[in-house]
Order: C-alpha cells, then sequence, then structure tokens
C-alpha cells in the first residue's frame, strides 16, 4: 500500500518542517527522476515511483543522521501502513545487500543494526528498488547530474566509496538504459526542459 501523490508530498511537507535541509528537495529531485524513467518502461508506473522518490529519504524527518534515517523512516511508513514505502526506505541505501557498503557513519542501536540486516536479507529487490537506487545516484538539490558525478561527490565529502558499490551502480543505470533503449541523461534532462518551459518539473 502506498499514499496518494498528495499524501506524500503533505507527509514530505511536514518532514521538511521538522528538520529543514536540502534533503527536501533531492527527494523531489529523485522523484521526478524516478517517474520520468519509469513512463519510458514497460510496465512501470511513473505515479507509484514518483510517490516512492518522495518518500525514499523521509527519516529524515526525525533529525539528522546518516544509517538511522534508513531504519526511521522504515519505522515511520510502517506505522502509517505503508509498506511498500516502507521497504523503499530500506532498500534505496544498498544496491548491493550489505550492510557494510553503507556509505556513513552506522548511528544505530545493536537492535537496529541487525534489523536492518535482517530485512535487506528478506527482500527480493525489483525494478522500484532498483529505479529509487538510480535515482538517489543522480540527484542533487538542484536537479539531477550524472551518476558517476554525483558519486564522485560522496566518495570525496566521506573519503571512499566501495568499488562494488560503484560498479552496481553503473550497472543498474544500464540496466534502466537498456529497458527504455534512450540514455539516463537524456530522461531525466527533461526536468531542466520543463522548468524551464512551466516554472516547475512535470511530476512536482
Amino acid at each position: 500500500m502506498l499514499p496518494t501523490r498528495e499524501q506524500a508530498l503533505k507527509i514530505l511537507e511536514e518532514a521538511n518542517a521538522c528538520n529543514p535541509g536540502p534533503w527536501k528537495n533531492h527527494s523531489l529531485v529523485a522523484a521526478s527522476c524516478a517517474a520520468y524513467i519509469a513512463a519510458e518502461c514497460d510496465g512501470m508506473d511513473a505515479g507509484k515511483a514518483y510517490i516512492l522518490g518522495l518518500l525514499h529519504d523521509i527519516g529524515r524527518k526525525f533529525g539528522v543522521g546518516h544509517l538511522s534515517h534508513v531504519i526511521d523512516g522504515y519505522h515511520y511508513m510502517m506505522e502509517l501502513g505503508y509498506e511498500e514505502a516502507a521497504k523503499i526506505c530500506i532498500t534505496h541505501s544498498f544496491n548491493i545487500k550489505d550492510i557494510n557498503m553503507y556509505i556513513g557513519n552506522q548511528d544505530v542501536s545493536p537492535a537496529h543494526h541487525q534489523e536492518i540486516i535482517d530485512l535487506l536479507a528478506g527482500y527480493e529487490y525489483d525494478d522500484y528498488d532498483l529505479l529509487i537506487q538510480l535515482c538517489d545516484s543522480v540527484a542533487l538539490p538542484e536537479g539531477p547530474v550524472d551518476i558517476e558525478v554525483r558519486m564522485g561527490d560522496v566518495k570525496k565529502r566521506y573519503g571512499r566509496f566501495p568499488k562494488e558499490k560503484w560498479m552496481k551502480g553503473i550497472e543498474i543505470k544500464e540496466y534502466f538504459e537498456a529497458k527504455m533503449g534512450k540514455s539516463i541523461s537524456d530522461v531525466t534532462g527533461r526536468f531542466y526542459r520543463e522548468e524551464e518551459n512551466t516554472g516547475t518539473a512535470a511530476f512536482t
């Protein structure tokens, strides 16, 4: 179950009021990119992709953190009854199902650490999980960028980026490019074209 688009936008606005920051615009950009890409892929729902993109970082409502936002978002979405969004809160940070691949502080309790491990082990990733992983990796608050630029920025800020995680990100990008028959940059470039023409991205 998922909230409606309007409900998801309200949840995001309320969360940002609790912890204002660039993560809100990052979420909006990721959501728009996810919708644009899903619209080009047979069997994917652009509206669903947009909602999942909006909510992937919703755990940031509860304060500045690293790994904590993953499990905080999961619990919050489960409390609201949005199991699909709860799953995305976990999976968006792990294109490889290994908690040690997380870039940033593992600022969670031992119980929550184990809960994340168990959840990852029990999930089977679908195209929406992969899509939000991709869009999280291309979305800056100002707009989408090339995935290698974004990953390079993360590496610079945190001092590391595991090679396996980097290569998996490229693999997911190529997977969606094959599904669409066009490049990710061509599709996500619509974000800028829509803003230029209408003053807002089409899916916001």
